[in-house]
């Protein structure tokens, strides 16, 4: 489910995408020296998204900084981090670590199994950190694993179950901005579930893998599937206004009202990325 959360850099201008690469550079560095190099597994571009969202409206102090890294050796990458940044890294390895202990239960799949062995101390520590975050990630995992062994093709059930998974991720303080943020992380859970089931409709359904949309298969242009992506992201969008946010809004903007439907408008066609607001 990862993938969905990203910029479309084409439309930010050089120095603001430079400003994203180094948000997703900050991340990285984060992951590895707090976590260890195995951590940079886990590594992915939507998590960039919480950073820019959570640094925005709290306006924490920022580290900066212009050096070579393990990817990139001989080239200067710029780089920011913050207290958030520490945090979207936890996430981001607790979120790992879950989701390859459900490969494992899902699939047998050995990598899954033995990526989690690397991470799994690493998460036992982010636990103990932040064990409303993760408690809530693990029953939001086991719901959601349950219902799809049940073959439960309900979308609106299982989507809910992510949706409560993102609402905790974004709940970092627990203070007065919760309440928005939350049901922004709800809403954008459901939203990234739904397109998930959309975009992997074929080849689950080819593989005999669970989707909630299987009955749909041959029948779908992306019509139906637009309408509920475009109710679950304007849901999104309603709280994403009502937060005083500044700092880099300009990504954030380009994140939702464009990235995110990049895939879909490959896979489906009719959404104009340069808007983004739904389908054309």
């Amino acid at each position: 489910m990862f993938g969905t959360l990203v910029a479309q850099s084409a439309l930010l201008g050089e120095d603001r995408a430079a400003r994203y690469r180094a948000c997703y550079c900050g991340l990285c560095r984060s992951l590895r020296s707090r976590r260890g190099l195995s951590s940079a597994l886990t590594l992915n571009y939507d998590m960039s998204f919480l950073v820019l969202l959570l640094s925005s409206l709290y306006e924490p102090e920022e580290r900066a900084g212009n050096e070579p890294c393990l990817v990139h050796p001989f080239r200067p990458r710029p780089w920011f981090s913050c207290e958030i940044t520490d945090y979207a890294a936890d996430m981001n390895v607790a979120l790992g670590y879950l989701k390859c202990l459900d490969d494992w239960n899902d699939d047998g799949s050995l990598p899954a199994v033995a990526e989690a062995g690397l991470l799994r101390r690493s998460y036992e520590e982010i636990r103990a950190l932040y064990p409303r975050q993760c408690g809530a990630m693990e029953a939001s995992i086991r719901s959601l694993g349950e219902l799809e062994r049940a073959g439960n093709e309900s979308p609106d059930e299982t989507a809910a179950a992510f949706g409560s998974l993102m609402a905790a991720l974004f709940d970092y303080r627990g203070d007065r901005w919760s309440r928005d943020l939350r049901a922004m992380g709800d809403a954008l859970g459901r939203f990234v579930y739904i397109m998930d089931a959309c975009l992997d409709l074929d080849a689950d359904t080819v593989r005999n893998r669970f989707n909630p949309f299987r009955r749909r298969y041959g029948l779908e242009n992306g019509t139906y599937f637009r309408d509920i992506l475009s109710m679950l992201l304007g849901e999104a969008l309603r709280h994403y206004d009502r937060l005083p946010l500044v700092q880099d809004k300009d990504i954030l903007d380009n994140i939702l009202c464009a990235g995110v439907w990049a895939r879909f408008e490959k896979k489906y066609g009719g959404v104009d990325p340069a808007d983004g607001s739904g389908p054309v």
